[in-house]
């Protein structure tokens, strides 16, 4: 039963950790786009 217990914790991390990598390189995308289209309303 531990055992069974330690095995869902460890992929419940995983695919936390996972979810929180896609989240961010969306907001980096997003940030990134964000620079792009106030340089291009600059110049």
């Amino acid at each position: 039963m531990k055992s069974l217990i330690v095995k869902m914790a460890v992929l419940f991390l995983f695919s936390t950790s996972l979810t929180a990598c896609n989240t961010f390189r969306g907001m980096g995308e997003d940030v990134s786009s964000l620079g792009h289209a106030i340089s291009h309303v600059a110049s």
